[in-house]
This record gives structure tokens, sequence and C-alpha cells, in this order.
């Protein structure tokens, strides 16, 4: 989308920027292990195909990418291609309904995991899904066997909605209501959207 093309969302640890082609070297790198292909559904590119993508995501209205950034390592560096662990997404899924979406999480450097980069990433692409997009309901794809995925949703209050064997996946959704608002305000630990300047 072009709507974020413009802002960066700032948080306590990790930082949010619009995928750009500066970052497809790096997530073509990502996307070559099987691991990654396996959790997030996705089929191997070429670096070529990985730029089409990269300008589709950033051209299509029904697409939300951000790149997510170590924080600490951004500030020390200055540079985010060394500061990049991982991406989100936010997927319009109805065409007819623009306020129902898709949430996805990746922190695809192994050695960033555990220490709480996904959790608050994931935590400011729904913040600004809901007050920027407007998005009334989310869901979310979980692969069978992705534990840690399955735990951040549901203690974000997400259910389950369906179960694919087809596919190996739970889909997870929860109503953007007053009640939920008022719980996942007190989840979001900063939140600072400013002009997106990169730094490389």
């Amino acid at each position: 989308m072009k709507i974020n093309s413009e802002i960066c969302i700032v948080g306590k640890k990790v930082v949010l920027v619009p995928y750009c082609s500066y970052h497809v070297e790096k997530y073509h790198q990502w996307m070559k292990s099987e691991e990654l292909l396996n959790l997030t559904g996705s089929e191997p590119l070429t670096l070529e195909e990985e730029y089409r993508m990269q300008r589709s995501w950033y051209e299509d209205e029904d697409k939300c990418t951000f790149i997510v950034l170590d924080r600490e390592v951004l500030e020390k560096t200055k540079n985010e291609q060394d500061a990049m662990v991982g991406d989100t997404n936010i997927f319009l899924t109805d065409p007819s309904d623009s306020s129902i979406a898709e949430a996805e999480i990746m922190i695809a450097e192994q050695k960033n995991r555990g220490h709480g980069l996904g959790k608050e990433a994931l935590l400011l692409m729904l913040k600004y899904a809901v007050s920027a997009l407007h998005i009334k309901t989310l869901e979310a794809k979980i692969k069978y066997g992705n534990t840690p995925s399955l735990h951040l949703f549901t203690n974000l209050k997400f259910c389950e909605v369906k179960r694919s064997d087809v596919f190996e996946e739970i889909t997870l959704a929860v109503k953007v209501t007053e009640e939920w608002l008022e719980f996942f305000s007190q989840c979001v630990p900063q939140y600072v959207v400013q002009r997106y300047q990169r730094r490389e």
C-alpha cells in the first residue's frame, strides 16, 4: 500500500519501515529457508521475482507490508539491512469489505526469536491496522505445529474459527470491539508514527 510508504512506526524494541527495493536482497536470502517457506506457506522465488513481488506489495491497495528492524541494531549501525529481522503484513481478504484483514508476522533471523521482537512488531502492525486502516475484523492463519505463533495470537484474544487439514493451518480471528480495544491498548508498549527516512 502506498498509504504506509512514507511512514515508520517506532516501538521500544523494533522499528517498522516500508518494504523497499533496498530490502529485497536480504529478504530473498531469508526466503531460501525451507522452514520459513513452510511456516509462511510461500513458494521459492528468483531474485527478479522477489523484486516484482516487492513492487506489487508497494502498489497493491489490498496489502500493507512493513520490514521489522531491531531498533538497538539500527541505532548502533544506522544501517537498515544490518537491522532487518523480519516482516509483518496486513492483507485485505474480502474485496467487498475493506474492514476485514489477515495479519502476519515473521521473524526470519533465528538469533532474534524469543526476545519479544515479533510480539511487539505484531502489536504495532495491529494498532496501525485498526487506527489507520480502520480494520474491524482481524484474522490470522497459522500452520499446524507453529506453537509460538498460536500462543502469540491467542494471547491477544484471537479464537479459532476454522481448521484446514489440506493446508495444515488454523484460522484465528477477533472482532475489533470496544472491549477488545480496551484490552489491546494495554498491550501496546509504545507506538510512535514518524515520517520515514531510510537509513543505510
